[in-house]
């Protein structure tokens, strides 16, 4: 199994059947994903922290690998915006409105 320059593993090593889309992620993004998953999921195994946000890591950086696979809209998620464009729903907070 590979591990980064922190010693943390590589994701793509570890489960690359089960994560294809992170062979979308630039060698920058791997290494900030398996940063961000490795605390995660340390955070999870701790009493005081039980809801820990793994799937929400999972989940944005399975978003960024999808728009980076495509060099179109890539290109358009890069270009600047303007205004307000009002309240993003995220599934946790579409869950907690409908009880």
């Amino acid at each position: 199994m590979g591990t980064t320059d922190r010693g943390t593993h590589n994701c793509s090593e570890v489960a690359p059947g089960r994560l294809q889309w992170i062979r979308h992620l630039t060698a920058e993004d791997m290494q900030a994903f398996t940063l961000e998953l490795a605390q995660a999921l340390h955070d999870s195994a701790s009493p005081q922290n039980p809801d820990a946000t793994v799937g929400e890591i999972i989940a944005g950086w399975r978003a960024t690998a999808r728009i980076k696979a495509d060099p179109e809209h890539y290109a358009e998620a890069l270009e600047p915006t303007t205004g307000d464009f009002g309240r993003v729903e995220t599934p946790l907070r579409a869950r907690a409105s409908h009880p």
